[in-house]
């Protein structure tokens, strides 16, 4: 990780206390379904850890899920509640949960003295975020949202292009993209159904392109939008035939295949966002910043997690020539887990949590993901614009 992003994450934190060096920080994780696997393999590689206790709704799965990935020793429970109530060594939790409970998990761990690392979405509404905003200040703990692509280092580059000025004043911006066909169902239904997921395509991939864009131009406030969303796909049982899942399926969705916004933005900025988890096209278009200066391409992805296909490219004019300058992927090493995005998540977060520092992914910015996703969901009810109205917490 590049050391700007280092020390930003060792600024100290009014309430919240270093742990000591010495010791091993003490986790639990919360909700043992696919992307905890991530986190596990995560913190497995990090000697100043110790997972101690988990939780999952479904009887016997977090003692399978330990079991799995070769942890021994750790406690198991069947909320997070009890989790957190017969834990009190416990020092931070990764919450892994379907989309509609990470906002009372996580107000429940911040009010018990715990730091969080929260999956995305932060929350599913701006009044669960603003609840767990104001949880977290009481509590003075870390909660960091978990937007891994940040961490890459081409995503890195555009915030680094956006604040070298070379575009001038930022003035639109067009970004979303998505999947021609991929509505998530590898292992059951909790991301289509409404009760569970709340949102969908937004909440699982929109949420990073909007992260990607904001966090490039310093996360200006929005303040109206016009939404709309659909379920044409979702709704349809061939679909899901067609990937050999159950045409039911079709009758459970209940969450949007696609989206689109219509943004404002503070600082006189458009966002014109649209997402997918399936369509008629390849893409709904590459991302898109432009300035007064000069305009930046960056080249559609199916879920923006930190990866580009192609290279970006800035265009210009100078002395009258228009120019195009390519600007070169900077390539990872696949073989050097420490530097994956994911492990910088999590290394990340427990580098604040030990040394007193800030969140990584801090709730202040991905509150205004937050509001643009929910504006989008809201204004698509009623079929017209409305404003973002955001109180100080």
């Amino acid at each position: 990780m590049a050391g700007e992003n280092l020390d930003a994450f060792k600024n100290t934190a009014s309430g919240n206390k270093e742990i000591d060096a010495s010791k091993k920080v003490k986790v639990g994780i919360i909700g043992t379904g696919w992307i905890a696997g991530a986190h596990i393999q995560q913190y497995l590689q990090m000697p100043d850890v110790e997972i101690i206790a988990g939780a999952d709704l479904i009887p016997g799965k977090a003692e399978a899920f330990f079991k799995e990935n070769g942890v021994t020793g750790a406690r198991c429970y069947p909320d997070h509640v009890s989790m957190l109530d017969a834990e009190p060594e416990l020092d931070a939790v990764s919450i892994c949960t379907y989309n509609k409970t990470h906002a009372e998990c996580a107000i429940y761990a911040l009010k018990k003295g715990v730091n969080v690392l929260l999956e995305k979405p932060m929350c599913v509404t701006t009044e669960e975020a603003l609840e767990i905003m104001k949880a977290e200040k009481e509590s003075g703990k870390i909660i960091s949202i978990g937007f891994q692509p940040r961490l890459d280092p081409n995503m890195q580059k555009i915030k680094a292009i956006v604040d070298s000025g070379v575009l001038g004043k930022i003035y639109y911006i067009q970004t979303g993209g998505g999947r021609r066909h991929g509505i998530p169902t590898p292992f059951g239904t909790t991301f289509i159904q409404e009760d569970t997921g709340v949102i969908g395509a937004m909440g699982d991939i929109g949420c990073y392109s909007l992260d990607m864009v904001l966090n490039a131009i310093g996360y200006p406030k929005p303040l109206t939008v016009t939404g709309y969303t659909s379920n044409f796909f979702g709704k349809d049982p061939h679909y899901f035939e067609m990937d050999g899942k159950p045409a039911e399926y079709a009758d459970l969705f209940g969450v949007e295949d696609f989206a689109a916004g219509f943004v404002r933005l503070e600082g006189g900025i458009i966002l014109d966002f649209r997402i997918a988890w399936a369509m008629h096209l390849d893409t709904p278009g590459d991302t898109i910043i432009m300035g007064s200066k000069a305009s930046l391409r960056i080249p559609s992805t199916e879920c923006w997690n930190g990866e580009l296909d192609k290279p970006m490219v800035i265009y210009t004019e100078v002395a009258g020539s228009q120019l195009e300058t390519v600007v070169p992927k900077i390539f990872v090493d696949p073989n050097d887990p420490t530097q994956s995005c994911f492990y910088k998540k999590v290394r990340s977060f427990l580098d604040a949590v030990k040394e007193g520092g800030k969140a990584p992914v801090p709730t202040s910015q991905i509150l205004y993901n937050q509001a643009i996703i929910d504006g989008i969901v809201k204004s698509a009810k009623i079929g017209k614009e409305i404003a973002i109205e955001l109180p100080e917490v």
